[in-house]
C-alpha cells in the first residue's frame, strides 16, 4: 500500500521503498487525494523507480494509464521513456480567440450554422481524414512528408492556408532529430517509406486538419477574463478578449502518430528480451532506451515526426475554424493565443541539469521571468496554459507562478477521469446529461453525448483547479463558458 503523506493544503509525497531517493510530489487537496487508486499509485511509484529517472510527479488528474498514470512527469537526464508519452505523441490544446462579442452566437440557429461549417471542414472520428469533408484541404503525400519534417514551417503553412504568425505561439512550432538537425528526421521518414514500416502513409497525412475519436473535441466558447488588475494585463498580453468568442481545440497526432508509437513500443520490447533485460516493475509499458543508443535515436526522431504532425494538424484546425465562422459570420477576424502539449518529452533543465521531462497528460508550466521563455512574446507573464475541464463547468486559460519549480514546471492537462469509460457507460444516464446539456444551453453536433466523456466521467473540475492554485503551481487568468461542442459521438475504443 503507497502512502500519500501531506505537506501542505495541496501538495504531498509518496516516499520511495526504503527512502531511497527524491520522493515522488504529489499534488491535490483532500478530494483530489481520494481520488487516486492504489494501481494509479503504484504506477507512478513504479515510474520513479525505473532505471535513471530522477524525479516524478502526480498532478491532480492523476489516474492509471499505459505504463506511467496519465497526468504525471518523469524526469531523466540519462534515458527516454515512450510509455510517459503515450500513443497519442503531442496530443494538444490550442485556443483560437476571435472578435465576435458573445450576443452574436446567442441564437441557437447560428450556433448551428456554425457547427454544421466547421464539421463539413474538420472531421471527427477513428480513421476519418479530409476526404470524408466537403470542404477541407486536400493534403497529398509529397506535403504531408512536409509537414511531418518542418513543422510548421513557412513554406508548409503557405501550402495549407495556415497564417504563419501563429508559429510564434505555439510552445514548439517544429521539432528536429535526434542530432538537432531536420536531416535526420528525413532520413528516418525515407527509411520508414522504404521499408513500408507505415504502409498507408498518404491515408495518415490525410488526417491532418482533423479531430479523431475519444475525448478529443473542438469547442466554442466565451472567453471571461478575470477581474484582477494582474489578469486583465495578463489576459491582454495573451490575446484575450472579455465577452468575446473564443475556440478551443484537443487533439494530437492521430493515425501516424499511433502507428509510430506502437511500432516504438514492438522495437523495445523485441530489444528486452534479446537483451534478457527485466521489465521495470515486470511492465512492458514501462520499456526504455539509454540516451545515446540507437535505439533512443529511432525512437527521438519517430517521437519528432509524430509531434510535428501534430503540430501542423492543430494549427489546420484553427484555420479551418477560422474560414468555418467566416462564412457564417463575413468579417471575422481570429487569432492564435497559444498551442500547447501533454504528451511529450521535452529536453529542459531541471535542477540545473539537462533532462528529458516526460509529461504524460501533463503540461508544461513556466513563468514569467524564467530563462527558456527569453526572447519570447511571453517573457514577461509567462506563456499560457490551456486547462480544460468540461462543458458544464468550463476550462481555463491560467498562467505558471513559481511554486511550479517543484514539479519541473509542469501541471495538469485537464480534470482527469474518475470513471473508466465502460462505467461511465453502466453508471450515467443519456437523459439526464442530454437534459443537463439543455438546460445549460450547451448544443452538440451529435444526436446524443457519449456518456464516457460526459462531465461526470471526469473528476470535479473546481477541485482539480482550486488544488493547482494552492500549491502555488498556476494562476486563473480567465475562464472559458462553453455554448457549442464538436466531437465524434461514437463509442471511444482506447
Amino acid at each position: 500500500m503507497n502512502t500519500i503523506h501531506k505537506t501542505d493544503e495541496a501538495v504531498g509525497f509518496i516516499p520511495l521503498p526504503g527512502d531511497k531517493g527524491k520522493p515522488i510530489t504529489v499534488i491535490g487537496n483532500d478530494y483530489i487525494r481520494s481520488t487516486f487508486d492504489e494501481m494509479c499509485l503504484q504506477q507512478v511509484v513504479n515510474s520513479r523507480m525505473a532505471p535513471g529517472v530522477t524525479d516524478a510527479i502526480l498532478n491532480p488528474d492523476g489516474h492509471v494509464g499505459y505504463g506511467a498514470p496519465i497526468g504525471c512527469v518523469m524526469v531523466s537526464p540519462t534515458h527516454i521513456y515512450p510509455g510517459p508519452v503515450g500513443v497519442d505523441i503531442k496530443c494538444s490544446m490550442s485556443l483560437l480567440q476571435m472578435d465576435i462579442p458573445e450576443d452574436v452566437i446567442e441564437d441557437k440557429r447560428t450556433r448551428r450554422a456554425l457547427i454544421n461549417a466547421i464539421t463539413e471542414r474538420t472531421p471527427t472520428g477513428a480513421g476519418r481524414g479530409q476526404r470524408s469533408v466537403p470542404k477541407g484541404r486536400r493534403v497529398d503525400q509529397k506535403l504531408g512528408a512536409r509537414a511531418v519534417t518542418e513543422g510548421v514551417s513557412e513554406a508548409v503553412c503557405e501550402a495549407l492556408g495556415i497564417p504563419p504568425e501563429w508559429a510564434e505561439c505555439c510552445e514548439d512550432s517544429a521539432h528536429v532529430g535526434h542530432d538537432g538537425s531536420r536531416d535526420a528526421l528525413e532520413s528516418r521518414l525515407e527509411w520508414i517509406l522504404e521499408t513500408k514500416r507505415i504502409r498507408n502513409f498518404g491515408d495518415k497525412m490525410g488526417q491532418l486538419g482533423s479531430y479523431g475519436g475519444g475525448n478529443h473535441f473542438g469547442e466554442c466558447e466565451i472567453t471571461r477574463v478575470q477581474d484582477r488588475p494582474s489578469m486583465r494585463e495578463t489576459s491582454k498580453s495573451f490575446g484575450l478578449k472579455d465577452g468575446h468568442v473564443s475556440f478551443l481545440s484537443h487533439c494530437g497526432s492521430r493515425g501516424f502518430g499511433n502507428l509510430l508509437a506502437q511500432h516504438q513500443f514492438k522495437d523495445l520490447e523485441r530489444k528486452f528480451e534479446t537483451w534478457s533485460t527485466p521489465y521495470p516493475a515486470g511492465d512492458k509499458k514501462l520499456v526504455y532506451a539509454p540516451l545515446g543508443t540507437p535505439e533512443a535515436n529511432a525512437y527521438l526522431d519517430d517521437m519528432a515526426l509524430g509531434a510535428n504532425f501534430a503540430t501542423v494538424n492543430h494549427m489546420l484546425i484553427n484555420a479551418l475554424v477560422l474560414e468555418a465562422f467566416q462564412e457564417v459570420l463575413p468579417g471575422t477576424t481570429g487569432e492564435l493565443v497559444y498551442f500547447i502539449s501533454h504528451n511529450i518529452a521535452r529536453e529542459e533543465i531541471v535542477d540545473g541539469k539537462k533532462s528529458w521531462v516526460h509529461r504524460k497528460g501533463a503540461t508544461r508550466a513556466v513563468p514569467a521571468g524564467h530563462f527558456s521563455l527569453a526572447g519570447t512574446r511571453f517573457a514577461e507573464t509567462g506563456h499560457p496554459i490551456l486547462l480544460p475541464g468540461n462543458p458544464r463547468d468550463g476550462s481555463v486559460v491560467m498562467v505558471a507562478r513559481g511554486g511550479a519549480e517543484r514539479t519541473a514546471w509542469s501541471v495538469n492537462h485537464g480534470a482527469g477521469r474518475q470513471l473508466g469509460r465502460r462505467n461511465a457507460f453502466r453508471t450515467l444516464d443519456q437523459k439526464a446529461v442530454d437534459a443537463e446539456f439543455d438546460t445549460s444551453d450547451i448544443l452538440f453536433n451529435g444526436r446524443k453525448y457519449p456518456l464516457d466523456e460526459a462531465p461526470d466521467a471526469y473528476k470535479n473540475f473546481p477541485e482539480v483547479l482550486h488544488s493547482v492554485e494552492a500549491a502555488g503551481l498556476a494562476e486563473t487568468v480567465a475562464k472559458l463558458q462553453a455554448r457549442f461542442v464538436v466531437k465524434d459521438s461514437a463509442e471511444a475504443d482506447d
